[in-house]
């Protein structure tokens, strides 16, 4: 497909997805490591009732509160 055609399929708000080639997408900025971190048992504990609370995993409770410390000191 010319990109012209694939401009035209996009601007007309028609599914591009199938032409896309997304297995290599990065998101700069957004590379993930893994990391190991050592939690007192009341701090899992603790995690893990407002998890169950939010209905969300417990690393999701730990990303959200860790990037919003980091936003306030930057």
């Amino acid at each position: 497909m010319k990109a012209n055609e694939f401009d035209k399929k996009f601007d007309e708000n028609k599914n591009i997805s199938k032409y896309l080639d997304i297995s290599k997408v990065r998101r700069p900025g957004q590379e993930q490591r893994r990391v190991n971190v050592d939690f007192p048992l009341w701090m899992i504990d603790s995690l893990d009732k407002e998890a169950k609370r939010l209905g969300v995993p417990r690393q999701s409770i730990i990303k959200v509160w860790v990037a919003e410390r980091l936003e306030k000191v930057s």
